[in-house]
């Protein structure tokens, strides 16, 4: 009997062990996944933020910049080309862009009447002549006979009078062939400088009017810069100095100033610079060039990238500051105004705090309140 109460006392101990073990086994199971729910809510909360490009604000006193005038390159001689004596037109030996030199021939009048005339004008010459070499003779003879007594002075006047008309005669005669001649030679159009054929009027068998314009030059050698400063600019510069200009495409050239008005111009008011342009310059005329002149902007701001710029309401620009929120920033726009634009930066004051970061790069893609985290400065 005492063996049997021995057996049944060890298999109660063995069950409540049993028991024990599985409610250890089942709170380390609970308290492990407590901590896994406890983990997860944590993760749950956790602020997702996106890497921003940013910069601290420096802010000057006063600051360099360039300003821009625009102007137009031109032709330092332009010239529309017309006969001075109306007439057929026989010939047009150029055509719109061709280049020419100083004094080459370009279009030619019909000249047969005029050719005509002249013919007869060195006939009437030949005419006046021989009538002068007649009354030459007369007179000498009426001075031998004066001389003698054989006639009275009164011939003598009237041989000298006809002597005399008939020289007049051939000055006159030559006269009208001197005319002809020079008519003849300005029936044939030249050019009067080195240039490039622009414009083209008329054709072969067209009857033009004096001085209509047959055929428009530009000289190609000489260019010029004409360029509108306020005065205060324009009486900074100086003639002889080099400046320098930007083309739209966007390369640098250098030009020096020739000469400025000193008048101010009534409607736009401003004072007018010419500049010359380099002949080694690969520009033609008709450009647009702007001069660029360094300034001195005394207005306190500090300099942003363009790109960092979004446009609010009413038209106002405002950039988006990196406000502290805890372990992250957030975005927080902020008005600005616009002192200059220079290329790809600009020169803005506003709230924005000295040494506040703010965003460079990217205002499309981000919001108001966004949480960012800056990695990198520009």
């Amino acid at each position: 009997m005492t063996r049997v109460k021995s057996s049944s006392g060890r298999h109660f101990a063995l069950t409540v062990a049993a028991i024990a073990v599985f409610v250890v086994v089942a709170v380390i199971g609970v308290s492990a996944l407590r901590g896994a729910g406890a983990s997860s809510d944590e993760d749950g909360r956790r602020i997702e933020t996106i890497p921003v490009a940013a910069t601290a604000v420096r802010y000057e006193d006063q600051t360099r910049i360039q300003a821009y005038f625009p102007g137009l390159i031109t032709a330092r001689r332009q010239s529309a080309l017309g006969f001075p004596a109306g007439g057929q037109i026989a010939e047009i030996q150029v055509d719109v862009g061709d280049r020419v030199e100083m004094g080459q021939p370009l279009a030619r009048l019909d000249t047969r009447a005029l050719n005509a005339q002249l013919q007869a004008a060195r006939a009437d010459i030949r005419v006046a002549q021989a009538q002068s070499d007649l009354a030459d003779v007369t007179l000498s003879r009426q001075q031998s006979l004066v001389e003698r007594g054989h006639v009275s002075g009164q011939s003598l006047d009237e041989a000298q009078a006809s002597y005399d008309a008939a020289v007049a005669r051939i000055q006159s005669a030559q006269a009208v062939r001197d005319t002809l001649d020079v008519q003849i030679e300005l029936a044939t159009l030249s050019a009067p400088f080195a240039g490039v054929i622009t414009d083209r009027s008329f054709d072969e068998g067209a009857s033009v009017g004096a001085g209509a314009p047959v055929l428009t030059l530009v000289e190609s050698a000489a260019l010029e810069l004409r360029v509108g400063l306020p005065s205060d600019d324009a009486t900074r510069l100086s003639v002889g100095e080099v400046y320098d200009v930007e083309l739209n495409s966007g390369e640098r050239l250098s030009v020096t100033l020739r000469a400025i008005t000193q008048v101010i111009e009534t409607r736009e008011r401003t004072v007018s610079a010419v500049f010359d342009v380099p002949a080694s310059a690969s520009v033609s005329s008709g450009s647009v060039a702007r001069l660029v002149l360094d300034h001195t902007l005394s207005e306190r701001g500090f300099w942003a990238s363009a790109g960092a710029l979004s446009e609010g309401r009413r038209g106002m620009w405002s950039i988006y500051a990196l406000a502290p929120s805890g372990d992250y920033f957030v975005l927080e726009p902020l008005p600005v105004e616009i002192l200059h634009s220079e290329g790809d930066r600009v020169y803005l004051r506003g709230a924005v705090e000295d040494g506040q970061h703010v965003l460079t790069a990217g205002v499309h893609r981000v919001a108001p309140g966004q949480p960012v985290r800056p990695v990198s400065e520009g």
